[in-house]
């Protein structure tokens, strides 16, 4: 078992990450940037090492910086969360050449999963369902237009790398296509240090459903059911559900048994995630699989009461995975909002600031995972997320009870947040019902009458 564990990231997943350590008796060491001193995961974790200045590429994206505390400060393994390193191939090989537990899979597996095009190439050639695009990295625009009308517009222009949104374009027609290419491949440059781009035949307003695994080193792999993701705003995820309400028996069992399939046959031993888009006729499509731990895993861990953090530093340290198959069971339903420090009256932009008072929620089936506290300060130089607000009930409408409660008596103030267009959305009778898509979100902000309640 993994003994002395060095966090390379911060805010709510470093806490999140340092508690499990604790119940397991693992020793933390946490790293922070000058913007972060006064974070709390430093002072949670058992000791804590400044990496470097306020920007990321110089702190929490320095890998050097990173493997150096790791060993200057005795750890054996380093967990690097979501986002910064965590779907870093080069990182994750650094980390392993240097004799250290990557909290994650082996490098090779992420670089070929991070490869969007390669991680397709592997979907198709054990029959998971694949969405209709090009076989091969763009060469040229003209090469894509070429591809676009073949496959049909609309189409998505999409990173080879990364994820997130970034490089990505939706095209409706040959005339915007040149610039929508040229944007992509920028934006995936600037992002991925990566502009190779591919196309997708664009789904209109699927579901978004993804899938919770866990492989281990030793052949075994789990699942952990579904989750919708379908609530979204410019490709990133605003509220997740557990499980997903209007997903019929056969499409979830196809979902489920497809995904597990996949990380079989690909060997995987971690924890991991495969996202599919389901349409309106219930076919479903390999989209992508994240290699990490995802934002949106409490609700996961509180429908099936499956710690996901403490089997993922389990699985890295050699161990087999505790729990089969048959252990897991559905119980209940869970939401999760995500808490953001941005001005929704001017187009949900970031602000950061101190914190000049907060009251947070509790009560039975109340989960807050958060890193912020009376007269913080919020950096500007990262994710504008600082919270996660959790809810479980025994029925999804008991949940959705649960979670506009916690909303209201959630008071953060000295900062913008979204606190209130969360509790729009959890009164709009289109997700009451369940009968929400991705293109949700951006029909609901047209009729969003911000005067009225929270603010």
């Amino acid at each position: 078992m993994i003994k002395k564990l060095l966090i390379a990231n911060r805010g709510e997943i470093a806490i999140r990450i340092i508690r499990a350590c604790k119940e397991m008796g693992i020793v933390t060491v946490a790293v922070f940037s000058e913007a972060d001193k006064d974070a709390l995961h430093v002072s949670f974790a058992d000791e804590a090492i400044c990496i470097g200045p306020s920007n990321p590429s110089e702190s929490y994206l320095n890998m050097n910086n990173i493997i150096q505390a790791a060993c200057s400060s005795g750890c054996d393994a380093i967990h690097p969360g979501f986002g910064f390193l965590s779907e870093n191939p080069k990182f994750a090989k650094l980390v392993e050449e240097c004799d250290l537990i990557f909290v994650g899979p082996n490098h090779k597996l992420i670089s070929m999963l991070g490869d969007k095009n390669e991680a397709r190439s592997q979907m198709m050639k054990i029959g998971v369902p694949v969405i209709p695009g090009s076989k091969q990295i763009l060469e040229s625009v003209d090469e894509g237009i070429k591809q676009a009308k073949e496959l049909g517009f609309p189409v998505l222009i999409k990173a080879a790398s990364g994820g997130g949104g970034k490089g990505m374009r939706l095209v409706r027609n040959e005339e915007n296509f040149e610039t929508s290419y040229n944007t992509a491949k920028r934006e995936a440059k600037i992002s991925f240090n990566d502009d190779r781009v591919y196309l997708e035949k664009f789904i209109e307003n699927p579901k978004h459903i993804e899938v919770q695994l866990i492989g281990d080193k030793h052949g075994n792999v789990i699942h952990l059911y579904e989750r919708d993701c379908s609530l979204q705003r410019k490709n990133q995820k605003v509220l997740e559900e557990a499980p997903c309400y209007v997903l019929k028996d056969d499409v979830r069992d196809k979902l489920i048994n497809d995904a597990v399939k996949a990380c079989k046959h690909l060997g995987y031993d971690s924890v991991g995630t495969i996202e599919f888009l389901v349409d309106k006729y219930g076919n479903h499509y390999f989209m992508e699989m994240n290699t990490r731990v995802q934002v949106e895993h409490p609700i996961t861990e509180m429908v099936t009461g499956v710690d996901i953090i403490k089997q993922q530093i389990r699985v890295a340290s050699g161990l087999k995975l505790n729990i089969k198959q048959e252990d897991i069971k559905l119980h209940g339903y869970s939401i999760e909002c995500r808490i953001n420090a941005e001005d929704i009256k001017n187009n949900f932009a970031p602000s950061p600031g101190r914190i000049t008072y907060l009251h947070l929620p509790g009560g039975s089936g109340v989960r807050v995972e958060t890193a912020v506290y009376n007269n913080y300060l919020i950096p500007p130089y990262y994710d504008s997320m600082i919270m996660k607000l959790i809810t479980y009930a025994p029925t999804r409408l008991a949940c959705i009870k649960k979670m506009r409660i916690a909303l209201e008596e959630l008071i953060i103030e000295g900062v913008n947040t979204n606190i209130f267009f969360h509790y729009s959305i959890l009164h709009n009778v289109k997700f009451v019902e369940g009968k929400y898509d991705t293109g949700f979100i951006d029909e609901f902000v047209k009729e969003l009458d911000y005067d009225a309640g929270l603010v």
